[in-house]
């Protein structure tokens, strides 16, 4: 069977090459770009974040990646956020009291981290839900390495919709509960950096690209 084709999203928030590599190492075959065809033609799309909240959605509004993503959902297509791209997918995103809209893919707000020191930067553990196909072949010990000053600390989405299947939250904590990733249908995505975490976050890839 031929490799997986996996498209890097890139408008110019990310580290593309650093997911790049990850991807391939994971058996993944992968392009870097922001063309439209590319990107809502491959297996897999992966949309990479760092920086503010409202720098990256500007960046992606301006390559259209917002409605790509919206489009590959709505044909059951796999994306995968990473860090801000991750938060990204949410409502809406706070910094300095400043709230800009995002992707809305899922009810919920990115805001500040109340800890005793932020950023958060370094290795963490994770507490994710049975049946996670993210986190399968991982224990409860693993460690991902997380650089974030913001996330979305309340899960608010709506179970009114007797046939929408719950998401699967996986938490973390630091100075108090966030979220850690969220596997939804075709959409998953990660608050920590999988191509940063070692054998834990190639495992993790591996597990995405299984999907696809």
């Amino acid at each position: 069977m031929s490799n997986k084709r996996v498209v890097v999203f890139d408008y110019g928030f990310g580290n593309v090459r650093s997911a790049e590599r990850a991807l391939a190492r994971a058996g993944a075959e992968v392009e870097i770009t922001a063309d439209y065809g590319t990107a809502m033609n491959a297996d897999g799309l992966l949309v990479p974040g760092v920086g503010a909240f409202a720098a990256c959605m500007a960046g992606l509004k301006q390559a259209r990646g917002d409605w790509i993503v919206d489009r590959r959902l709505a044909g059951g297509r796999p994306v995968m956020g990473i860090c801000v791209g991750m938060q990204i997918l949410f409502g809406r995103g706070v910094e300095h009291g400043v709230e800009t809209s995002g992707c809305d893919e899922w009810p919920g707000t990115v805001e500040p981290l109340r800890a005793p020191v932020v950023p958060h930067m370094g290795w963490n553990t994770v507490r994710a839900p049975e049946g996670s196909r993210l986190f399968a072949g991982l224990g409860a010990d693993e460690h991902f390495y997380f650089v974030h000053s913001y996330a979305v600390r309340s899960w608010e989405l709506e179970t009114g919709n007797e046939n929408m299947t719950a998401p699967l939250v996986t938490w973390a904590t630091h100075g108090e509960p966030f979220v850690a990733a969220v596997e939804n249908g075709p959409l998953w995505a990660t608050q920590f950096h999988p191509e940063k975490s070692g054998d834990a976050g190639a495992q993790l890839l591996r597990n995405w690209i299984a999907t696809l």
